[in-house]
């Protein structure tokens, strides 16, 4: 068939088929390193995988982030990448296969190692009896459980051996090698998802005390508000220096403490896969996860929750003083609008007191010239009642100045 596919129909399908080891039959030895790589490793990660030493053959694969192959006799290897590491396992099939040749190629990968183990595989209890006093298991330490449904039996004290690795000891108990390998890769998951969970943990213990000078200066901030020898600039100035400071913590931490929440769901589904079953006399492999990592987990959960409320904190406090500044804004414009008003009112009554004394003037000067001219009649004319008619004058000219400096008045506001 002719099928119009979606560019990513076959990237979703091959996520379906990632990450399966190959069926392990006992006995078998396998080492895993996980290594933490940049952006810029994640190249010479994949051209270590096209140098194979000699007698390696590379499996032809269509997803970039699995890859399988042979490094000689009875030895194997899958390698995968993962969102911010990659990670390559050797099988070691045959006991007397020599893995000096491999181990060296593995060496030379880019990236820092976050967790290196070592697997035994055996085929019954009896043979891992046996093998127990050569391993160097710590005893006060030393977990053991069953695993699975098919009776397969770990051993482990979790720690990292004089050769950098840590040791762990299985007993497949006739556990069919495709459920076996499904186990163990479970078991090598619930491992690194485990180390990389706890990688937050000394990011927040590190970051701690930043959060208490923040919660310190918050206090004081809240102090200096009820103090009227501070300044709303001054507050504004320090309470902006703590919201970046929140600010950059939140961007340094963020993708850490969110990866560490990520992978501790995973751990918690990889543990519940496995379906550990105590032993009498052992801590099992549930025991030591709950014990070691859920109070890590917390930790990097109360940073979280911590920084988180801190931020908002500081928010609302930015948001009150804001409030505040422009509560006492609005109250100094209003106190700018009245004292305007005051002057506005005053400058009215000078104004009006003004245009009566112009009245007064003008009246003054138009009797006066009015007088001149019945002064000039009353000598031309005997018997001219000059004074009468400048009595009868007075309140006409007064009124009609008056009216004259209204009517001026209305027009030049009515222009404007």
């Amino acid at each position: 068939m002719r099928l119009d596919e979606h560019p990513l129909r076959r990237q979703v399908v091959g996520e379906m088929h990632l990450r399966r080891w190959p069926a392990i039959h006992a006995p078998t030895r396998i080492l895993q390193v996980l290594r933490l790589v940049s952006p810029e490793e994640r190249a010479g990660q994949r051209a270590m995988l096209e140098n194979l030493p000699i007698g390696g053959r590379l499996n032809q694969s269509d997803n970039p982030r699995h890859a399988e192959g042979e490094l000689g006799p009875g030895i194997s290897f899958v390698w995968e990448q993962h969102s911010e590491a990659c990670g390559i396992t050797l099988f070691m099939h045959e006991p007397h296969a020599d893995p000096a040749q491999a181990l060296a190629w593995i060496e030379r990968f880019p990236g820092q190692a976050i967790r290196a183990t070592r697997i035994h595989v055996v085929e019954n209890q009896a043979q891992a009896r046996d093998l127990l006093p050569q391993m160097g298991f710590v005893g006060s330490d030393l977990v053991s459980c069953m695993i699975g449904v098919s009776g397969v039996r770990l051993w482990s004290d979790f720690r990292i051996g004089a050769e950098g690795l840590g040791i762990a000891l299985v007993s497949a108990n006739g556990a069919a090698p495709a459920d076996l390998a499904r186990l163990l890769q479970r078991f090598q998951e619930l491992g690194n998802y485990r180390n990389l969970a706890l990688m937050g943990l000394p990011m927040a213990q590190a970051y701690w005390p930043r959060l208490d000078a923040a919660e310190a200066t918050l206090r004081e901030l809240a102090a200096d508000v009820a103090n009227p020898d501070t300044t709303d600039d001054a507050l504004l100035e320090r309470v902006s220096v703590l919201s970046l400071d929140l600010m950059s913590l939140s961007t340094e931490t963020h993708y850490r403490m969110s990866a560490t929440a990520a992978y501790a769901q995973l751990v918690e589904e990889r543990l519940a896969g496995l379906m550990p079953r105590a032993i009498p006399g052992h801590p099992s492999l549930e025991d030591f996860t709950q014990r070691r990592l859920l109070p890590a987990i917390r930790t990097t959960q109360a940073y979280s929750r911590r920084l988180e409320d801190l931020t908002q904190r500081a928010a609302h406090f930015t948001s009150l003083l804001r409030t505040r500044v422009e509560t006492r804004i609005e109250n100094q414009n209003g106190r700018l609008l009245r004292s305007m008003e005051r002057s506005s009112s005053l400058q009215l009554r000078l104004q009006q007191l003004v245009e009566g004394l112009s009245v007064v003037a003008l009246s003054y000067y138009g009797i006066s010239l009015i007088g001149y001219m019945l002064k000039a009649a009353e000598h031309r004319f005997e018997h001219f009642p000059a004074a009468e008619i400048m009595g009868v004058m007075v309140p006409l000219v007064v009124v009609g100045m008056w009216m004259g400096l209204h009517r001026m008045k209305a027009r030049v506001l009515g222009e404007h």
